[in-house]
């Protein structure tokens, strides 16, 4: 059966690791961040995934940067996009410093790592405490998850009530740990075997295929984030010239599938905000 419905597109423009040597439109600082979320905007995007630096330039969980990113971003799109914060460790904060942030920020949307949060042996009655508090709050979660095994996972700890019972958005991520982290359409069909019907899927792909890969999530489906925290390269291998660039390839082929792009309010809709 074809699906119509809308395809969200969220942009990744930065990450927690690459800077200008890797790319000169990789946005940095907030007036960046905001200048890249416009444009994004306008090629298609509903959604921004939000990666903060510090003075050196280096990935922050420091709420006050989270707050003065969002304030001038959303003085520059107002709530035509849906902010979402990162909460990655990358070997730098604890699960307890990672929540913390979110209890202080209070953003519209976060992505959560499920294995750096909540990994097995981890304290799960914190964590479930966490997740209510989400729910709560109407802050909607986003669940990473990288593997068959972690989305097992996922779903053992939404039917022991860790995770609320609720409808969930969760990011699956091809290619994180490959060779030379290069993502492959196939690796997408085994994952789509484990997921739930009460749950929206989205697919972020690392490398010069990330296109192809999204492009089977809008044929499966699916949902896109894209840009350059995953991926700089374009099918043929040159350096994309923009974030804004990426999505709207993605909002064309979402077009040659016969999906509309969501705006953030039917986002807002489809993630229950």
């Amino acid at each position: 059966m074809t699906d119509y419905s809308p395809v969200m597109i969220a942009v990744a423009p930065n990450g927690a690791r690459k800077t200008k040597q890797d790319h000169p439109r990789l946005p940095i600082t907030a007036r960046e961040l905001a200048k890249t979320a416009s444009a994004c905007l306008h090629a298609g995007a509903c959604m921004l995934h939000l990666h903060v630096r510090d003075v050196a330039q280096g990935h922050s969980l420091d709420p006050n940067l989270y707050k003065e990113a969002i304030k001038v971003i959303r003085d520059s799109v107002g709530s035509d996009l849906i902010i979402q914060i990162t909460t990655e460790a990358v070997g730098m904060y604890t699960p307890g410093e990672q929540m913390q942030v979110v209890r202080e920020v209070k953003p519209e949307a976060v992505s959560l790592a499920i294995k750096e949060l909540c990994p097995p042996g981890g304290d799960e009655k914190i964590v479930a405490g966490f997740f209510a508090w989400l729910s709560q709050e109407s802050i909607a979660p986003q669940y990473i998850l990288y593997s068959v095994e972690e989305i097992r996972r996922f779903y053992e700890l939404k039917t022991r009530g860790i995770i609320p019972a609720e409808h969930n958005t969760i990011l699956l991520v091809l290619g994180r740990y490959t060779e030379n982290q290069q993502s492959n359409p196939s690796d997408l069909r085994p994952l789509l075997v484990e997921i739930s019907e009460r749950s929206s899927w989205w697919v972020c792909a690392f490398g010069a295929t990330e296109s192809e890969c999204l492009a089977h999530a809008i044929k499966a489906g699916g949902h896109c984030r894209v840009g350059f925290e995953n991926n700089m390269l374009l099918p043929d291998g040159s350096i994309a010239p923009s974030n804004e660039f990426l999505v709207a390839q993605v909002a064309l082929c979402a077009s040659k599938h016969k999906r509309p792009v969501a705006t953030a309010a039917i986002a807002r809709d489809c993630m229950a905000l």
